[in-house]
């Protein structure tokens, strides 16, 4: 039998910190993930649109819809990237992020509407509806970007 001293201090692994480490190095992964795929997404965006010159207004709008999936892209991993950073998760950027969102939606849906030439009712309807809701995301996002400039405390990185 061994003798057991309160004073003595046995190495344990501290499972709180396990845990910490565990989701510092899937947001790593993540971060990861996510520069990956933009690279592939900027790639391909580029292949395409060299490759299709005889439908170049189509071209052009798959490239520019390719270009701001990966602006999206990027600023989700440097968001991610900047939480393990600073151990801090701001609004700010997500709000970007969303917004950049909805303008590439609405200019996939006018892009739609513009080179389809003739649509059905039930399409233009469809593409009004998402012009209309991608209009009223941005706009909505746009209030909450403003709502939180004006309501931050002096000295608040949020704020910038």
């Amino acid at each position: 039998m061994r003798n057991s001293d309160p004073d003595r201090v046995h190495p344990t692994i501290d499972t709180n910190s396990v845990i910490r480490w565990l989701i510092v190095a899937i947001e790593y992964a993540i971060v990861l993930s996510l520069m990956l795929v933009a690279g592939i997404v900027l790639v391909r965006s580029l292949v395409n649109f060299l490759d299709d010159w005889n439908q170049f207004p189509q071209s052009v709008v798959s490239a520019i819809d390719g270009i701001l999936v990966v602006i999206i892209l990027l600023d989700i991993a440097h968001t991610v990237f900047g939480h393990l950073r600073a151990s801090v998760f701001p609004v700010r950027p997500f709000l970007i992020i969303g917004i950049l969102a909805g303008v590439r939606d609405i200019l996939s849906s006018s892009a739609h509407l513009a080179l389809s030439g003739t649509l059905s009712a039930v399409d233009f309807r469809d593409t009004m509806i998402s012009l209309g809701v991608g209009v009223g995301v941005v706009v909505i996002l746009l209030l909450g970007l403003l709502i939180l400039r004006f309501a931050a405390l002096p000295g608040d990185g949020d704020a910038d």
